[in-house]
């Protein structure tokens, strides 16, 4: 049986960082909606335009279109033996639609990264992204040598809109409302760990190897 590895959390927990460096350990593909989403708004695609506004606002965006996403993403060869989701689920619907997607064909083991809210907010308000090639700098933890300017290829560095604090705290507070409830429905089918997510990259994935050894 494959296994899919689901990351619970808010957002600024750090779950794309894990989610690469898992990747790198044992091969397994990162899946991100976020990563997903935001493609589509760069393209300008109908599915763009349609999801740019709900996460400018800190929304969440449709679970049929997300489902949908999430779907065809399945279904790619790098997928044949096993996966790890960041970003999704994210509501108890979306939860009960992935386990009707996979049954069968995946062992699914979550973890959930707990991380205090003002930790959170500092992180995302100060994350920036470079224009050109995608570099994420962040002010506090990981500052680019040169104010608004890319180590990596000298473009410009942006913070995205929905990393503005007021737009932030909306999604942490979609994220306690919607997303929170998904925590007690897979702890309760014995799936769940939690991870404590305010420590350093390094310790936090020494705890995830832990638990999945």
């Amino acid at each position: 049986m494959r296994m899919m590895l689901v990351l619970l959390g808010p957002p600024g927990s750090g779950k794309g960082t894990q989610a690469k460096l898992l990747f790198e350990q044992f091969g397994c593909p990162q899946i991100s909606t976020g990563d997903m989403l935001r493609e589509a708004v760069r393209r300008g695609t109908e599915l763009g335009r349609k999801a740019k506004a709900v996460m400018d606002a800190g929304g969440l965006v449709s679970d049929d279109i997300v489902i949908g996403l999430i779907r065809e993403r399945l279904h790619e060869p790098d997928c044949a033996n096993g996966c790890t989701l960041d970003g999704f689920p994210r509501t108890v619907v979306q939860a009960e639609a992935l386990a009707g997607l996979i049954v069968g064909q995946f062992e699914i083991r979550v973890l959930y990264f707990d991380v205090p809210e003002d930790i959170l907010v500092r992180r995302l308000t100060g994350r920036r992204n470079c224009v050109q090639c995608g570099a994420i700098f962040n002010v506090d933890s990981a500052p680019s040598a040169r104010p608004d300017v890319c180590d990596r290829c000298g473009g410009a560095l942006t913070q995205r809109d929905d990393d503005r604090e007021e737009t932030v705290r909306r999604r942490l507070a979609v994220f306690r409302s919607q997303t929170e409830p998904l925590i007690e429905w897979y702890r309760s089918r014995g799936v769940l760990e939690t991870v404590t997510g305010d420590r350093g990259v390094e310790e936090i994935f020494r705890q995830i190897q832990q638990v999945l050894a």
